[in-house]
This record gives structure tokens, C-alpha cells and sequence, in this order.
């Protein structure tokens, strides 16, 4: 995107499962994306595959970005990135802007807009939702919240990595959006586990199960997801069990400032943390059908 004869210059901070694929269909539509990644074989491996530009560190990224990117894994280290020494804020010049596109804590967004816009430094928060294949894809959700003028400079370059844009109002707005994505896929998830630990202990096929269910009320996105991962048994991460464990919190953090009753999102966040205790963090959110196998003394295929 050009405003007036201008070509913006992009950097993008954060190359792992979600930020690597997200980079890569930014730089391929805008070659020269300057990427950072504190592992820096990341950046090189994209260097290989795709027009951009690795540098050294985050002030030399800020420096010379008029927009910078955000993938990061949670909101402390996205106050560090933008707030910290050496970090965006004493590097950017006034004009410049800031996108959030990972799952921050809402009132921390609020927060480094109010400090950002002090420094003469745009913000957006735009986390996404879709996974690693709609990463990989192009095709993720982006949820945006922030100043109408600065979400219109940055849409194209949102549309180069998601199909669905969607600005919903003020600077967090995107983070209550996502937070409520959240409540729903993590319930969904958790039911998904128990009831098919219930097919399972009744003796039903669980792949019949399956598609007897499946183009009925119950057939959703994570139905499919969550099927296919429990007849491999791989468990392989897209998301993981810590990082839904990390946004339902945020959100239940939300739900205390604003007193509100969320009793299913507090049971499920509890659900996920006993799959955490029992070693399975890292693997994917189906993996807390364990949990019932192992009271059950069953194993769900």
C-alpha cells in the first residue's frame, strides 16, 4: 500500500508457529518485510523462502519501520518489545504504528496505546483466530481494534494475511472480540473431550461417532479439528493447551473488572490447567481428553 508516492516500510517482530506463516504472506505481497525473531535461524529459514530482511535486533527494526508487527507469545513480553529498554518506543519515529496481532491482555493494549500516542506512535490491537493452517493459508480472522485512520492505513497489509477484517471500535476491542472466540472454541474443545470419553466408555466407534454427529447441530470447525487430532492420537500443536490456558485467562481477567458471571469459561480454564499440571502444555487442546482416559482408565480412538 503507497500513501501519496510513499512505500511504507514493514517490519514484523515474532516468527514462530502463527508469526512465521503471517511474515510470510505479508513479505510476499510487500517484499523487503524487515523480521526479527530472537531465535535468529527463524529469520533466516524465512530469508530462504521468501523476499525479507533479518536484522539484528528490535531497535534497528524500529528505527527504520514506519509499521511494525506483532506476533508475540504473551502480553509481558509485548510490554517489553514496545515499552522496554531499547524497545519500540525509544526507536520509532512519531507516525509510525504498532500492530498487536497476538492475544494481549485487554487492559495492556489499552494501556501502550495511551503511552504510545504520547510518543506520537500509532497502535493497533489485531489479534487473529483460524490457526496455523489459516496462518499458513492466508485466510485467518483478524479482529482490530483502534482509530479508524490508522486501521484504514493499515488494511491492505492486514489483507494480505487474513480474508476476514473486521475493525469493531476503540483500541481493545479486538481483544474482547477475541477473548469471546476464546470462550467459545475452548468450551467447545472441553465438551468435544468428554463427550467422546462418554462414546468411548459406551463402546461406540469413535469415528462412526463422528460422522453420525457431524452434519448436525454439534458440526463445527473445532469438531473437525478436534476429531481428526484425536484419530491420529498426534496431538501435534497448532494451538496449544497453554496458550487457550493464557487467553482464557486474559479473559477471565476481563470478566473480574467488569463483574461479570462467566461460570463455564472459569470451569473450562480449570479443565485446561489440570491438562497443563499433567504434562501436556505443549500439545494441542484436544490433548485434555487424556485427562478422562486416564480416570476412566480408557483410551479414546
Amino acid at each position: 500500500m503507497k500513501e501519496g508516492n510513499t512505500q511504507k516500510i514493514l517490519g514484523f517482530i515474532g516468527l514462530g508457529v502463527m508469526g512465521m506463516p503471517m511474515a510470510k504472506n505479508l513479505a510476499k505481497k510487500y517484499p523487503g518485510v524487515k523480521v526479527f525473531d530472537v531465535d535468529s535461524s527463524r529469520a533466516n529459514i524465512l530469508q530462504s523462502e521468501v523476499q525479507v530482511q533479518p536484522v539484528e535486533n528490535i531497535l534497528e527494526l524500529g528505527r527504520v519501520c514506519d509499521i511494525v508487527f506483532l506476533s508475540l507469545p504473551n502480553s509481558d513480553i509485548v510490554k517489553k518489545v514496545v515499552l522496554g529498554e531499547n524497545g519500540l518506543i525509544s526507536a520509532m519515529k512519531a507516525g509510525g504504528i504498532i500492530v498487536d496481532m497476538g492475544t494481549t491482555d485487554t487492559s495492556v493494549v489499552v494501556d501502550l496505546e495511551s503511552k504510545l500516542k504520547d510518543a506520537a506512535i500509532g497502535f493497533l490491537d489485531t489479534p487473529v483466530s483460524g490457526g496455523e493452517k489459516a496462518a499458513i493459508a492466508g485466510t485467518l480472522s483478524i479482529m482490530a481494534g483502534g482509530d479508524e485512520n490508522i486501521f484504514s492505513c493499515c488494511s491492505d497489509y492486514l489483507n494480505a494475511i487474513g480474508t476476514s477484517v473486521v475493525r469493531l471500535g476503540k483500541i481493545g476491542s479486538g481483544q474482547v472480540a477475541k477473548g469471546i472466540n476464546q470462550m467459545i472454541v475452548a468450551a467447545a474443545f472441553a465438551s468435544i473431550a468428554e463427550a467422546f470419553a462418554l462414546g468411548a466408555k459406551k463402546g461406540l466407534n469413535i469415528k462412526t461417532l463422528y460422522d453420525a454427529i457431524k452434519g448436525g447441530w454439534a458440526g463445527s470447525k473445532v469438531l473437525d479439528v478436534a476429531a481428526q487430532d484425536i484419530f491420529t492420537r498426534e496431538f501435534k500443536p497448532g494451538g496449544t493447551v497453554e496458550m487457550l490456558l493464557k487467553d482464557l485467562g486474559y479473559v477471565l481477567n476481563l470478566t473480574r473488572e467488569e463483574d461479570f458471571p462467566a461460570p463455564v469459561t472459569a470451569q473450562v480454564y480449570e479443565i485446561l490447567k489440570a491438562g497443563k499440571a499433567a504434562g501436556d502444555g505443549k500439545k494441542s487442546q484436544t490433548a485434555i481428553i487424556k485427562l478422562w482416559e486416564k480416570i476412566l482408565g480408557i483410551e479414546v480412538r
